[in-house]
Order: C-alpha cells, then structure tokens, then sequence
C-alpha cells in the first residue's frame, strides 16, 4: 500500500501529465528544432512547477545548450518575431502566432545554460554559461524551481528532488543555502515571496541562512528588491511571506518600518501590537478588492500597501500619557511622509508613491464622522479630498476596524455605511466627483473685468469653499459673491 508522502507524488505525476500533454505544439515543435540543429532544449522552472500544481503557464521559459547567437538564428525559423530580452544574460525571445495551428500564441523565453553568481562587492550577477543542464538547474532558487522536461521527448529531469518539495510544499535550496543565497542574495527574497504565492513553508536551513545573512541583500538594486516584494504582495495570501521577511530579519533591510511595528501598543489596547494589527488590516482590505467590473479590481497593489503601512507613523509618535493610556497624535501625517520616504527607496514610480502616502494621510478622517455627524460640506471635502482614491479610501477605512468588540464593529460599519450613502446621496445631486465652483475661470475675468493672473486663482478658490460649504449656488448667486468678494479685498489691499 502506498505511503501518503507516495500517493502525493503520484497525484502530482498525473496532474503533471495531464498539463504536459496540452503542451503547445508549436513548443514540442520548437525542440525538434533545437534537436535537429545538435543542442539540447529544455522546459525549465515555473512552467514545470505549476504543471505539476495543475496551472498552465501563458509564458514558456526554457534553457538551452546553444549559445545566444545560436538561439536566436534559431527562434528566427520557429517564429514570426523574436528579440533580444538581455543577451548578455544569455536571453533571447519569440513568438509564434496561434493562426498557424488554430490555437493562441505562443511566447516563450530561451536562456543559453548559466552558472552565475554574485561578487561579493557587485550589485550584479556575473553572468558565467554552464554546459549541462543538471549544472543549470543547480543554480535555480529552490528545488521546486529546479525541475525540467527535456523537449521534443517530454522527458521530466528533477537531480535535486523536486517533486518530494513540492508534494511536501516545502521550499529547498538545491545547494547548501548558504551558498545559494551568497550566489544570489535576491533568493531570500524570493523564499518570502514563494511562501506567500504558493503557500509552501520555507525550510528550517533556508530560514536559518537567511537569519545569518540577511544583511547580504544590501548587495542587491533596489528595483530587483522592490519587484520581488511588488510579487509578494500581490500574492493571494501575502501575510506569510511578510511574515518570512520579518521573522528572518530579512525586512530590517528592505522594509524596516514594518517589523518596527512589533514594539507599538496601539492606543485602544484591543491588539498584541500594531504590526499583528497592520497584517490583519492586510488581509481585510483584499477580502474588500472587487473583481474586474468592481470599482477596485484585485489584486491592487496601492490598497495593499496602504493597509500594510498606514500605521507606520506610531513608532515615532508614541506618548505615554498619564493613566497609563498610549497616544499616537498625527500620527497618519506623520505616516505619510515615512510611507513616500521608503516607497521611493525603493524606486517605487511617483504615482503609487503619491497614492499611498495620500491614503495613509487620510486614513483617520472617518473617525470623527460617527461622533456628531457631518454636515455637507464636510462629506464633500471628504469626498474631494480622497479624489480619484475615495473607493481605495472606503475599504482602507473598514479594513482598519480589527475589534473583538462586535458591538463597536458593528457601531463603525454602520456609521461607514451612512457615510457612504450620504456620499450616494449628494453624488446623484451634484456630481460630488468633479466639484467646480459655479464659474470657471474665463466667467471670473469676465466678471470682475480682469486679465489671466493671482487674483482670478484666489477668486477660483474662494468660490470653490463656498461651494463646498453651500453646495450648488447657480451662476447668479455666484456672481454676486464674487463681486462682494473683490470688492472686500480691494478695500482690504487699499
């Protein structure tokens, strides 16, 4: 009778068969022509891993015997285009139409077999061509990684044993770990981000490695680093890989405001500590993302990170006041400005910079709506103010509510669920979204009799408050405020 650890393997084995056999013919084909011209092809890394987890791959990655030059001379038969991805890594890409055999396209990856490693000293690979597939493949992150078939014969190769990780759902360095990660530093940040993509546990010599030398990830550029943590994020479920990252130390060096949050008692007592808090909140607002038609399509990355760092100002601005409470005062403005400063570290583009540190700003304007009730004018500087993030906004606000106290709970959401409606309400009245004073700029000169310049600017704004303070005016009206206005602040100037 068959061992579970057995009859996992062969559930994944049929499972593999099954996803190898719809491979694409025009890949099947692509070896052959490799064959033909005397080098190995052969299917490599993620494709192979999530055959065997039933997934089928858009994107075909693949090793090869033959050199770049050889590679592409050959893509150039196979397909109708093809590129140079990074010849100096050894990289060269096609595609091949669907049309020619009734399917999809095809896009695949070739890469001449590697052996490269870090310098010590370098933020770059030294990018070394290998000359046997086995030795390939022992470069790769994790064993998982390290599986390939050989094409056209469909023949699985797995020398580090593979498939006994991935049945157990462990992550394995195929060398030492030590070794893979001084090879390679970004791995470590790759063991987070396989922990929290496939849900694998990271192996006790890997985690160990990564405890010893996590500050070797200093080596690496920031955009490798901020892509590999963008990857994890957008996991389903990313709270183990973060977990990963801030139990290993790892985050100390990419990310450290969040394992900073470990020390912080929020101010309401109700969590272990703020950086449990921030996990939770996490999880929350992607339980809040909405599926394509919705008004924020998951996975999105501004929300999550928001979630993740909206309370990162609390470190510094913690006091212990007397009574023995804990206070955070501005604390979300504090937030703000540390959320720009590492999101830039680490090359993040201006708008998500923009977005998540405007989110972590605003993400405590809410609680003073269920104390007395706002007025309109309020609800509309909430709306305006969040602009085009104001749905980001709304699910960041619910997600941030992590009570035990159902009564409390259900006390915020019902007080978010009025805001909301009130936000409905006055949308369908005034086109809250796109609030303008009742004259544009070109009805201000005119009125007053004034050229472009500062003062038709202070006119714009001040009728834009007394929009926000009184809602739609008409034309009328806001002329005659305008001119008492003017007619103020030429008296005021003398």
């Amino acid at each position: 009778m068959p061992t579970t650890d057995q009859t996992a393997l062969l559930a994944l084995q049929r499972r593999a068969l099954s996803v190898l056999a719809d491979l694409a013919p025009a890949a099947i084909e692509l070896g052959e022509v490799f064959r033909e011209a005397g080098h190995e092809l052969a299917l490599v890394g993620g494709p192979v891993r999530d055959a065997f987890l039933g997934r089928v791959s858009a994107d075909l990655d693949f090793t090869t015997s033959a050199s770049p030059d050889e590679t592409e001379a050959l893509l150039a038969r196979w397909g109708d285009a093809h590129w140079d991805i990074g010849r100096e890594f050894g990289t060269i890409g096609a595609r091949r139409h669907g049309r020619r055999n009734g399917g999809e396209d095809v896009v695949v990856e070739v890469t001449t077999y590697r052996t490269d490693a870090y310098d010590p000293a370098s933020r770059k690979p030294e990018v070394v061509f290998g000359d046997s597939l086995e030795g390939d493949l022992s470069r790769r992150d994790f064993t998982v990684n390290s599986m390939a078939v050989r094409l056209p014969e469909l023949t699985f190769v797995d020398p580090f044993d593979g498939l006994s990780d991935l049945a157990a759902r462990r992550l394995r360095t195929p060398v030492a770990a030590r070794q893979s990660f001084d090879d390679d530093p970004l791995r470590m940040m790759r063991a987070a981000r396989f922990a929290a993509q496939l849900g694998f546990a990271v192996d006790e010599d890997a985690l160990a490695a990564i405890r010893e030398m996590s500050d070797r990830i200093s080596i690496v550029s920031a955009e490798r680093v901020r892509d590999e943590l963008t990857k994890l994020l957008l996991a389903p479920v990313p709270r183990p890989g973060l977990e990963v990252l801030v139990d290993t130390g790892l985050a100390e060096h990419v990310l450290p405001e969040l394992p900073a949050l470990r020390l912080e008692i929020d101010e309401h007592h109700r969590h272990k500590d703020v950086y449990q808090h921030s996990l939770t909140v996490l999880e929350q607002a992607i339980a809040l993302e909405t599926g394509p038609e919705g008004p924020v399509p998951g996975p999105d990355l501004v929300l999550r990170i928001a979630a993740l760092l909206h309370d990162i100002g609390k470190p510094a601005t913690r006091r212990f006041e007397d009574g023995g409470g804990v206070s955070f005062h501005h604390h979300e403005v504090v937030g703000a400005k540390l959320v720009a400063r590492r999101l830039k570290a680490l090359r993040f583009d201006k708008a998500t910079v923009q977005a998540v540190s405007r989110l972590t700003e605003l993400h405590l304007r809410f609680h003073g709506y269920g104390d007395g009730g706002w007025t309109d004018s309020a609800v509309r500087r909430y709306v305006t103010d969040a602009g085009p993030l104001l749905e980001r906004l709304h699910r960041l606000t619910r997600s941030d509510c992590t009570t035990r106290n159902r009564r409390k709970a259900e006390r915020l959401s019902g007080a978010y669920d009025d805001l909301e409606a009130r936000i409905a309400q006055l949308r369908e009245q005034e086109e809250l979204a796109s609030i303008r004073p009742d004259l544009d700029g070109q009805q201000i000169m005119d009125v007053l009799g004034i050229g472009p310049g500062r003062d038709v600017g202070a006119a714009y704004r001040h009728l834009l408050e007394l929009r926000m303070d009184r809602g739609p005016l008409g034309e009328d009206v806001a002329r005659q405020e305008l001119l008492t206005w003017w007619e103020a602040r030429q008296a005021a100037q003398g």
